[in-house]
Parts: C-alpha cells; structure tokens; sequence
C-alpha cells in the first residue's frame, strides 16, 4: 500500500499507544507467571501478537479484549513448539533464552529481515550449557535441551534484547547466573525496563560492575499491571510540535524509564530565540529515533550529527541507508559518514517519492517531514509496515488534520 501525504497543519490531540517494549516484557512476564495477570493499555500490533503467540506455543493462554490482555500463565509446559516470530526480533532474541530454560524443543522461524538478524551470543553461550542447534546462524533454526546456570558472556554493543532475553530465563534455572558484558551495554534503558518489569513480577536481579547476578529458582507472581504510552511513537509528534504543530499528547509517563524519553530534552536542547542549533546526538542508547531526528535535524539551522548508530545496520532495514535515503528523496542532504549521519540544514522538503524498505518508523518519520514541513505531497511506499507497531497511525495523523492518501 502507497500513501501520498500532503503538507497540512496539524492541531488536536492524541493519545500515544502503549509501549511495545513494554507490551512485550508485560506479556512475557505474565506468561512465566503461576496464576491470572491481567496487562492494561496494550497497543495491538503484529510485534505484540507474535509475541502472544509465542507465549501460547509454550503453553499460556493469552485472550484480548480490546486493550485488556488476560494472561493465564505456563501450567504445563509445551514439550515442542513452533515460534513463527513475525518480523520482530525482540519477541525471537527474548523467547530463545526462555525456551531454552524450560528445556521446550523449538522451530524458531521469521521473515523480512529478522532471519538475517544475528543470535550469534546465544548459540556460542547456550551451546556450552545444555543446548544443541541445528545451524549456526539464520532461521528456521531448531533448538533443544534444556539450558544450565552459570557464567553467560556477552557483547554489550551489539543489542539489549540478548541481555533481556538472559534476564527473563535465568531466574527459573536451578542455580545461581551470572550476566558477564564483555563491552559497556548499549541501550542501557532497556535493560532498565527488564529490571523493573521483572521486579513487578515478583523476580529479583543484582547488577554488579561487570553485569548481572541472577539467582535460579525464583518463581514469577502474577499481576495487574498497566502498560504506559510509548515515547519512541510520541517523538513523532513532538517534533511536529516543535516546527508548528499544536498537538496535545497524552498518555506517557512523565517517570518513564524508556531511554526515548530523550527525545523532549534533545529538541528543548536545540531551541534557540529564532529556532534550533544543529545537534550532535549519540544514538546508540535511542536507535529508534534517528529517523525523526534526522527530520528534525534536517530543519535545524546548521548541520547535525547522529554518532554511535552502528546497531542501526540490524534494525528492520539497515537504518543508516533508508533514514538518508528517506531524507535525500524528499529533497534534503544526509551522508553516512562510518557508523554516523551528518545532516545538513535544508528551508524545507520538496516533496518526493519515499521508499520504505518495508520499515515502520522510516514511514512515520516521512510523514510527519511531508505533513509538516514539505511544500509539495510525497508518496511513501509499502506504507502498510506501521503495523508492525502502530497499525492507527495514520487514523491519529488524519484526526490532526493530516491529509494522507492511498494511491
């Protein structure tokens, strides 16, 4: 599906949808729970409900009414599963390490991109520890066994979600673990929000200086939680905000742990009296919102930096190549200098033909530039990937006032 979004005034209000980080690490949570949890303010989209499957595969029962998802968790656990992960690799590389501990034989399988996206930490860890696969990198892959405790080595940069993966498997082992980073952890905040989902579950982690400490044999209590809005979907209409948009935004929490948060104090950092500085921003913490940020960099009055974005090249496109793409179709200059973005000031976008690369923030990004700040339509190709985390996007952009079109 094509859509053409042409330049308009935004003005109204919206309610951001729950976070997918936390949607995922609720659900999890829950699944591993004995007993009901019942998971508020759940956002569906096609991440989540991978995730919800998955969740059963192992042997849950997950039902949904409306943004109410009540979890019954894991009585008797499934002896094999089937886990298609859609195209999400937090639901693949948090799954694994769980399917692992409770020793279930699992086809992991995936499409787009994800089976590209690498595993490489659990195959070498795991396969000390009790776990055998069928191939060293890829899916489909087949794993079995049943994981043991111990020492568990990762790199730091390469991506959170292995630690999130540990963090939620490890606790159900007999014996104690422990996480040992090999490097400083990148987007840290999402280990942060592991932590504390875990805590409100009834699981209890130690960091230390090299890592973590997880002691085995805790069991997860059940709980009502709910599930707050997702800054990393709130960024796009701050930065709408921030160029002339009048966008009342509700539904986050003011004390979020999410790292996207950032985005607020990135854009009141820039603002001057007669409008914004150029910027330098590491990313590396916030690979989520580079593709907004290169809009609005491209909008700031001189030339703006995205450093540190090297896990960007395993997002669902390679996310250096299709932000600068985005931006370079509508008319602006965006280079990709090693593992960073340099962004130069343009007046405006020009309009144009945006390829997706089948990436739902590169289509979100491109259009709020059009609505906003382009003085001609821009088409966005393969516009449909914003279900992947936010199927309504673009019911919430035209309730502002936005004019987008399918074409």
């Amino acid at each position: 599906m094509d859509i053409k979004v042409s330049p308009s005034r935004l003005k109204g209000s919206v309610r951001i949808p729950s976070s997918k980080s936390l949607s995922h690490r609720n659900i999890i949570a829950a699944a591993l729970a004995q007993g009901t949890s019942v998971v508020r303010d759940v956002t569906s989209s096609k991440d989540i409900e991978v995730t919800c499957s998955a969740m059963r595969a192992f042997g849950a029962q997950i039902t949904a009414d409306n943004d109410t998802y009540t979890v019954n968790g894991i009585g008797s656990v499934a002896s094999d599963a089937v886990c298609d992960c859609g195209e999400s690799g937090s639901t693949l590389r948090f799954i694994i390490p769980i399917a692992a501990a409770l020793g279930i034989n699992t086809r992991f399988e995936g499409h787009g991109k994800l089976p590209q996206r690498p595993i490489t930490p659990y195959i070498r860890e795991f396969s000390k520890k009790g776990i055998s696969f069928d191939r060293e990198a890829g899916l489909p892959m087949n794993m079995s066994g049943r994981l043991s405790s111990g020492i568990f080595e990762l790199e730091g940069d390469i991506s959170s979600q292995f630690v999130t993966g540990l963090l939620f498997a490890l606790p159900l082992l007999d014996g104690n673990s422990w996480i040992r980073l090999l490097s400083p952890l990148q987007s840290r905040p999402y280990a942060d929000m592991t932590i504390e989902t875990l805590r409100i579950f009834g699981i209890k982690v130690d960091t230390v200086d090299d890592g973590f400490e997880i002691a085995g044999g805790q069991s997860y209590s059940p709980a009502d939680v709910s599930t707050e809005g997702d800054y990393s979907q709130a960024a796009f209409f701050y930065t709408a905000n921030a160029f002339g948009a009048d966008i009342d935004i509700s539904g986050l929490s003011s004390n979020s742990a999410q790292g996207d948060r950032t985005i607020t104090d990135i854009i009141g950092n820039a603002r001057r009296e007669d409008g914004f500085a150029g910027f330098t921003q590491d990313v590396s913490d916030i690979p989520d919102l580079v593709p907004i940020l290169a809009v609005f960099g491209s909008l700031c009055g001189q030339t703006s930096r995205l450093t540190n974005a090297q896990r960007l090249r395993i997002k669902e496109s390679d996310r250096l190549v299709s932000t600068a793409d985005m931006i370079n179709s509508m008319g602006g200059n965006v280079r990709i200098a090693g593992d960073s973005l340099e962004i130069d000031h343009i007046p405006l976008f020009h309009g144009g033909v945006v390829d997706s690369y089948n990436d739902h923030r590169i289509v979100m990004a491109a259009a709020i530039a059009a609505s906003m700040y382009s003085d001609s339509p821009v088409i966005i190709k393969d516009a449909q990937a914003v279900s992947k985390s936010y199927p309504t996007f673009f019911d919430d952009l035209r309730s502002l006032g936005g004019v987008a079109e399918i074409v």
